[in-house]
This record gives structure tokens, sequence and C-alpha cells, in this order.
């Protein structure tokens, strides 16, 4: 407030005060009202005497001025005074007793804490990296942002589309677009009618999981998405982890486990980095048609490999028991949190049944623009564009970790996830190596305590800064290491 104001909030106050008998002064210190001010006075006067009722300094049965002694005192209209004793009144603050009149009602023990509004050094930000192998964005040199925002204006300048609420199950025009984009890219053999768009895969495995229902038990890897077991977790569905061997999960694993539901992403697999085999797609699907099992398949970036051809996706083969999850994060923009999710006919019912009660959590604006970008098959091109510069980023970092760790160094390769998952010889604890890299202004991807490797993705760092980052992390290594 500047020193004119100041000025005239206490004129003003004084001046009230000098109306009003000494018995009623008090209440009146707490009204500070600025005429000048861009706000409105009603709002003023309530917000002062709510403040008053929540610090403490008017208390329960409190009577309060009238209208008319309100509006006397800080010259301003009945009107002015009666809406914000009305909202307050509303709210609960105060009351109003017919022939009686107002009277404070809530009664504050402890003072609410207020935020401040601060710019500090407190405040957290958002970490910058020197060397950003987290995977948490995508390189700038893949996407055309001025042509993704070019579908997106398309759809803004079309107002009627934006004034009503999107469709809970995902934008029709959407789910046809993802049905041809998905059968041509991946294989995924379903209609429209069985997918359903999300704001994210998490989110997505919320919803499936309520869909199969609780005290269930879910099989995955010991490396799987860290996300979803944090949402199995949170559910409250008992976890487990399968056993694989150089072709993918294996059965007899799966045997002593007997879950109801199990994550694969058959695009990986841990010994080896290979995709899963046909042959034990197809003995997976049998198991869990036999033994009413739920196969979840993680197509994460399915699409994305580029050293040799994608298969078909497992729900291919299997349209009874398995549920297809999509996503376009690496593929288009990390920012773009569309993802999709493809149901078997037993689990559509279900979600039917549940369906009007869901809201959907994706844009609406983002998933028309994305059905157009699919629809003009911009996506194609832009797939083709991505696979040459992830090949050429991906023989960069294995070039550079073999240069400065020695070529006996292990690495497995996660093709369509833009990673490397590297054993370095002496270390044991890589969670403390990962504490350090952070430390020295080096972002890893986030993993579990136990998983003793060191996973790099090659998606956000550019080719360039490849080589340094890891001679960075090799100097590290080496310091913990003396």
């Amino acid at each position: 407030m500047s020193y004119s104001r100041f000025l005239l909030c206490v004129l003003l106050k004084n001046k009230l005060n000098a109306k009003i008998s000494k018995g009623d002064t008090m209440l009146y210190d707490f009204i500070i009202i600025d005429k000048t001010s861009s706000a409105p006075l009603y709002m003023q006067i309530y917000a002062s005497i709510r403040r008053s009722v929540e610090n403490g300094s008017l208390v329960k049965n409190t009577k309060l001025p009238s209208v008319r002694q309100l509006s006397s005192g800080l010259e301003v209209s009945k009107t002015t005074v009666s809406a914000a004793y009305e909202q307050l009144c509303v709210e609960g603050y105060i009351k109003n007793k017919p022939q009686s009149g107002y009277y404070v009602e809530a009664q504050f023990e402890n003072a609410p804490k207020k935020s401040e509004n601060t710019h500090s050094s407190a405040i957290a930000q958002i970490k910058r990296y020197d060397y950003d192998f987290s995977g948490k964005s995508i390189d700038d040199k893949i996407i055309n942002i001025d042509e993704w925002k070019k579908y997106v204006k398309e759809v803004i300048n079309t107002g009627y589309m934006l004034m009503s609420y999107g469709e809970p199950q995902g934008e029709t025009v959407l789910r046809n677009a993802l049905q041809k984009y998905s059968l041509g890219v991946r294989s995924v053999n379903t209609s429209a009618e069985n997918i359903v768009v999300g704001a994210g895969t998490q989110l997505l495995l919320y919803l499936l999981c309520s869909l199969v229902g609780t005290n269930k038990t879910v099989a995955t890897a010991k490396s799987s998405y860290i996300q979803a077991e944090f949402i199995f977790k949170t559910l409250g569905l008992d976890i487990k982890y399968f056993d694989t061997d150089s072709k993918g999960i294996t059965i007899s694993s799966l045997e002593k486990i007997k879950p109801d539901m199990v994550l694969i992403n058959p695009n990986f697999i841990a010994e080896n980095g290979m995709s899963m085999p046909v042959s034990r797609r197809l003995e997976l699907i049998k198991w869990a048609k036999e033994n009413d099992c739920i196969i979840i398949e993680d197509d994460y970036n399915g699409e994305l490999r580029y050293s040799t051809h994608p298969m078909p996706c497992v729900q291919n083969y299997d349209i009874e028991n398995t549920v297809y999850l999509g996503s376009f994060s690496k593929i288009l923009l990390p920012s773009v949190r569309i993802s999709y999710m493809v149901l078997p006919d037993k689990l559509l019912k279900k979600y039917r049944q549940i369906s009007p009660y869901i809201n959907q959590t994706a844009s609406k604006t983002e998933q028309n623009a994305l059905a157009k970008y699919l629809e003009n098959r911009r996506l194609d091109a832009h797939l083709r564009k991505a696979r040459r510069v992830y090949l050429e980023k991906s023989k960069q970092i294995t070039d550079c970790v073999y240069k400065y760790f020695g070529s006996d160094t292990q690495i497995i390769f996660n093709e369509t996830s833009l990673y490397i998952s590297v054993k370095i010889k002496g270390i044991s604890d890589y969670n403390e190596i990962r504490k350090k890299l952070d430390e020295n202004n080096i972002a890893v991807m986030p993993e579990k305590a136990e998983i003793n490797a060191l996973n790099l993705s090659f998606s956000g760092i550019s080719v360039d800064k490849i080589d340094a980052g890891i001679k960075r992390i090799c100097d590290v290594i080496q310091q913990e290491k003396k």
C-alpha cells in the first residue's frame, strides 16, 4: 500500500471512531477500507471482519455494528455493508438475530495458518542439470513444435468444442484415430469402443485396478515400471515378482505366484534387452486363460524399435484377457499427457457400469489436436525421424560408456524405453552413486534402491553432450572408489 493510501485508511478509521461510542471503538479497529483500491468495498469489509474472527480479535457472541451504523461510520452505502454481512452469514462467521442484530458466530481457538506469497530461496525450484540422463524429456530435434501448435490452434479456433465437457471415455474422434493408428503400427486388435483415454498411464492403471477389484495379487518384474508399483501398493494389492530367463517371464514362476494380474513389458527382457519371442507370448496367453489372469501389456514406446521391425503386441494374439496400454510421452511430447487403454470385453462391461461416475482427465483440446495429427499421418513422419535420431544417440552413448569404463563393462540396451542399463565393476551401492551424481549436477533415471545398475536415458540429452556427460559420470565414480 502506498503512503497516500495508508494516510487515507488512517483518516477514515479515525473519522469512523469519532462517530461511534467509546464502547464500540474496538470493533471498528478491525475494519480498514481503502476507497482508492480496485477491490470491491464490500469485500474489504468482509475480509476485515473475517480476519478478525479468525485471529481471535472478535470472539463468539460479540455484537457487530448495525448496517446503518457501519455504513454511516465508513461513509459507504447500506447495500455495501449488507453484502459484506450476508457473505459472512453464509459462511458462518456471523449470525443475524432478528430484532437484535449481527453477532459473531464462529470461534477459532487457533488462527488458520496463511500461506505466504513470497519468492524466497526457500521455495523449491526446478533443478537444471548440466547433463540430464533422467529420461524426463525428449530431444528437441525430433518434434516440430510449430506443427503441433498449428493443430492445437485449429481446435482452439473451433470455439464450440471448448464449451462442453469432454467425453468420459475419450473423444470419439480420437478413439477412432487411435484404433487405426494402433492397428497399423502395433497390430492392436480392437474397436474404438474398447479404447479408454486418460491423462497418463498411471491414471489408467488406477481405473483398471478398480475394474479388477481389491484383495488381488499382481505379478511384475523386479525392474518394472516403479510408478505402477506405487499404484499397486496404494490400492493395497499384493505385489509378487516373477522370474525371467532369456525369453522373458517364466511360466513356472507364475505357477508359484498364481496372480490375478500380471504386468509385462514384452519389448524388454532384463537379461538381454531383447523382445519376448512369440513362443513365450503364446505360453503366457495360454496360462492366463487357464488361470483367469489379466495380462497388462505396458507397450511403452513399442513403435520406437529401430534396430529391428516392431513385433505385434501381445494383445494381437489375445483379446480376451489382455489389457493394452499405450502412450505418447516419448513418441510425441512428454507434456501431452494422453495415454490409452484397450479393454477386453469382460472388463469393458464393468467399465460401462461405472462410466457414469467418471470424468475424463485428459485435455479435450489436446485430444482433438492429437486426433487431427494422427488422421493427417503426421505421427508417421515423426516416428521415422525419431527412429533415426535415437539410433544415432543409442550408438553414441554405448560407445562412450565403453570408452570411459572399459570394453568389459556390462550394458543392457532397452531400445523402446530409450535407455541403457550399465553395471560397472567395483560398484555395490548404486543408490549412493545416484545421490553423488545428483550432487554433481548429473541426472540419471530414478530406480528402486535394490536395482544394481545405473540406468542412463538418451531421450532428452543432445548428442553433442553425451560424451562429456559420460566422462563426468566416470570421474564421479572414480572419486567414490578412492
